[in-house]
């Protein structure tokens, strides 16, 4: 059996640990999934600021890692198949250069190209507050099919740890492709009795 290929692409947003949840839960699947990375530099700068975790470390999580200068990278055609993409965090550059087809990177035209290919693509938003200029991007995303996921808490779950709330974040964002997420706990319906 063919594993499905997802691509993780990584920017220089704040929200590495989502990232590597990501990655890691990702793992825990390799008989039935390939996972293809890509992260820009302001990334792998954020990645050590947020958990001391180096870009070897991030490499890996990863089956396959691209630099992201390389245009000409598989990810880069619409003829290598994937499943989608998920960029965990996406930095409101990010969403700005998928939002205006400005492809000056292997992350961005990646992006581009699910989005062509009409492929699943999640983008895990980080910016607080959203100002104008954001949401009018996001919600043109939104209406070419992207999926835009900013990491919101959820209390429903009764979350005891930050890692709680990041499993679960991780865990939402893998369930746009069918995987059930380590920690991602769904809603079952009020109790009435209370």
């Amino acid at each position: 059996m063919d594993k499905k290929r997802i691509v993780v692409g990584i920017s220089g947003a704040s929200g590495m640990p989502i990232a590597l949840e990501v990655l890691r839960q990702l793992r825990g699947h390799r008989e039935m999934w390939e996972t293809h990375l890509v992260y820009t530099r302001g990334a792998q700068l954020t990645l050590s600021q947020e958990t001391g975790c180096t870009a070897k470390e991030l490499e890996e999580l990863a089956d396959c890692v691209y630099d992201n200068e390389n245009i000409g990278a598989a990810p880069a055609s619409g003829s290598f198949r994937t499943e989608g993409m998920i960029i965990v965090p996406c930095s409101m550059k990010t969403v700005a250069g998928i939002a205006s087809g400005y492809s000056d990177n292997l992350l961005l035209r990646a992006a581009d190209v699910t989005l062509k290919e009409r492929r699943r693509l999640v983008l895990v938003t980080r910016e607080c507050p959203f100002g104008t200029i954001h949401l009018r991007n996001m919600y043109e995303l939104s209406r070419m099919g992207a999926v835009i996921l900013p990491p919101v808490l959820s209390f429903y779950n009764h979350p005891d740890s930050l890692e709680c709330c990041i499993r679960h974040i991780a865990g939402k964002a893998l369930d746009f492709f069918g995987l059930e997420g380590e920690g991602y706990a769904r809603w079952e319906g009020m109790d009435e009795d209370r």
